[in-house]
């Protein structure tokens, strides 16, 4: 509905970046509205296909300042902010959030917030998760300001951090232990079907302010859910064992091992099965309809998601989610490294390859392609993360075909990337210090010249001692990966046209 002034309504996008929200976004500008966001780096978000048909404010949702700016003049709040992944200290940092977002979005004459909250019982003890997102919705309610509270489950789509954990759990073992609540039902919803309700909430009735529960059209048991999955990726059915002495965190730290989501992310998913997760009622039928053709079920769901995965068209991943503990700062310019101490290992080799063939090697790097030198190696240190709770190799990349600022590759981050010359890689495992991988090709006289660069910044003794430890094994994986990646660009440069190359 146009404002009084004749314009669209501005909608503000708090958590624009992450699974949600980057897809409500592009769906709200092609429902007309002037979408503005939030964001603490534009790296990310310049990257994004709708970058130049937003707003962008810089800052942090913490920051009065930043909110005052992000605020004025907006019709609609999208809080989609969760702190899954920072620390123990992760309630207090929603909580600040929240009450940021309900003081600023009064101050401001917001007409309505809308919040994505989680599904709970009532009267029942609460992971500290559910218990802060149940603490936020009631904040932002208590704002004065017109708020609907909608509170899912489950979402199924590709690239959410629940599918890709049944996904995992399912495809890697033919029999699982399980907490005992692994019987608990549970109401699972698309991401198609959150996305409808999300739309629609903006143009709810001012008068409508309250907490309404989401879910899709089907009830079941993890195991349902698992054996569903198997179902349609053409697996055998999976055996479930309820184990009663498998606490929240040994599941965490089970999941975490065996799938590509983190224990960070992994705990809260698991700790949330510990209770019935279904809706109470479905009263949100007489303020927003159901979609036209219905609500999606769990099994179409899952087709859905799978048949987004093979044609390489995930939209968004739990992987574009920040990992706490990465780098908050990109690589220093070389001359600023005077006086500091830096490790790096540089590399090149001149190929007769030229740089299109060379370029379309480096960014196929990574997710199932590997890394072109010492798989074993990088096996390890991929568990080797994973066992110190870090994001391991599992994790992949959200496509197999395109690469941009922010994207994840398994232990990596894209940091930055210029088309055609050079993708610069962020480390996101664990390192006791800051590292970073830059593989670079420019023009030669005939053919081109590839330049692969490791850098490290130690963090005390512990650092250095780690750099002293790697560099037998750096030996062996960067003057691999340089071979390889010249001898693969060089073979796909030589095919005669038509050609398709293995895998």
């Amino acid at each position: 509905m146009p404002r009084p002034d004749g314009q669209a309504p501005r909608v503000l996008v708090l958590g624009a970046t992450g699974y949600i929200g980057g897809r409500l976004v592009p769906r709200l500008l092609r429902g007309g509205y002037r979408v503005r966001v939030l964001v603490r780096s534009n790296r990310r978000v310049t990257a994004l296909p709708w970058a130049s048909d937003v707003e962008v404010v810089m800052g942090d949702a913490g920051d009065p300042r930043a909110m005052d700016r992000a605020m004025a003049d907006v019709d609609v709040v999208y809080h989609l902010v969760h702190s899954m992944t920072s620390g123990s200290g992760f309630a207090a940092t929603d909580r600040a959030i929240a009450q940021n977002v309900a003081r600023h979005a009064d101050v401001h004459g917001v007409g309505r917030i809308v919040y994505l909250g989680g599904l709970h019982p009532e009267g029942a003890p609460l992971s500290a998760h559910l218990a802060s997102r149940k603490e936020v919705g009631e904040i932002l309610l208590a704002s004065g300001v017109p708020t609907l509270v909608l509170r899912a489950g489950v979402v199924i789509g590709s690239g959410s951090a629940s599918f890709e954990m049944v996904r995992h759990l399912t495809d890697v073992l033919p029999y699982m232990p399980a907490p005992k609540w692994v019987r608990n039902e549970i109401q699972p919803i698309a991401v198609r079907d959150v996305l409808h309700y999300l739309l629609a909430a903006a143009r709810v009735d001012p008068a409508v302010t309250r907490a309404l529960d989401i879910g899709g059209p089907d009830v079941l048991r993890y195991g349902q859910m698992m054996n569903g999955y198997a179902l349609e990726a053409g697996l055998p059915q999976r055996g479930i064992a309820a184990l009663p002495v498998l606490t929240p965190r040994l599941a965490s730290l089970w999941v975490g091992l065996v799938t590509p989501v983190p224990r960070q992310i992994a705990r809260p998913l698991v700790e949330s099965l510990q209770h019935p997760c279904i809706m109470r009622d479905h009263e949100i039928d007489a303020i927003i309809p159901p979609p036209p053709a219905g609500l999606t079920g769990y099994l179409e769901s899952v087709r859905l998601a799978l048949a987004r995965i093979e044609i390489d068209q995930v939209e968004t991943s739990w992987v574009d989610a920040t990992v706490a503990r990465a780098p908050s700062d990109p690589l220093p310019s070389d001359p600023s490294w005077a006086g500091r101490t830096v490790f790096t290992d540089g590399r090149s080799r001149r190929t007769t390859a030229d740089r299109d063939a060379v370029w379309a090697v480096i960014t196929q790097i990574g997710g199932t392609n590997g890394w072109y030198s010492a798989p074993a190696l990088w096996a390890v240190r991929g568990w080797l993360d994973r066992v110190s709770g870090g994001v391991g190799l599992q994790r992949g990349r959200r496509t197999r075909a395109r690469l941009s600022v922010g994207d994840a590759i398994d232990l990596w981050r894209v940091e930055a990337l210029e088309p055609g010359r050079l993708l610069r890689l962020r480390a996101e495992m664990w390192t006791p210090g800051s590292a970073w991988l830059e593989l670079a090709v420019d023009d030669a006289a005939t053919g081109s010249e590839y330049r692969q660069r490791a850098v490290f910044f130690p963090r005390g003794l512990t650092g250095r001692l780690y750099w002293l430890a790697m560099l037998p094994f750096h030996g062996l994986i960067f003057s691999g990966m340089v071979s390889r990646i010249v001898s693969t660009a060089e073979k796909g440069a030589n095919e005669p046209k038509g050609a398709t190359g293995a895998g």
